[in-house]
């Protein structure tokens, strides 16, 4: 069964689905499986933000985009998660992705301007908004038909 999404027709899940506690994993998941299949559109895989939950576990791109390619449902990418890299407690990974859902990038002098023009393009307030706000708008405003 081909559970890829195609996002050339429909935005991959929200950054706040998560998938064993994991925010970003549904969201990595289905730009993945969407890569594999040659109909990602837009999205990138393994771009900043997947490299973000790679990081917090000490997994590879590379491995889960195989993993992802050999056909594997959510349920078996998130035990592979909590079988593999750097070993997380249910807190730590509660505590990251509340993090990783609470990030603002205005706040941030590198990112302020990006963010405040990005979040212009979907009407979003950049000063009371986090990057998942941005992403969730963003996925909104590119799928109206």
């Amino acid at each position: 069964m081909n559970t890829s999404k195609n996002l050339t027709k429909e935005p991959p899940r929200s950054p706040r689905s998560r998938l064993a506690g994991y925010a970003l994993m549904a969201r990595m998941i289905d730009k993945g499986r969407a890569s594999i299949e040659g109909n990602a559109g837009e999205y990138h895989y393994a771009c900043p933000l997947d490299q973000m939950l790679f990081e917090f576990k000490g997994v590879e791109a590379g491995e889960v985009k195989n993993l992802l390619g050999s056909g594997a449902t959510d349920d078996e990418v998130a035990a592979w998660f909590n079988s593999h890299g750097t070993p997380k407690t249910s807190e730590e990974i509660e505590g990251w992705s509340t993090g990783v859902e609470g990030i603002h990038p205005y706040d941030n002098p590198e990112k302020k301007e990006w963010f405040a023009g990005e979040c212009a393009k979907v009407n979003l307030k950049p000063e009371d908004s986090t990057l998942v706000d941005y992403l969730e708008a963003d996925d909104v405003a590119s799928f109206k038909s």
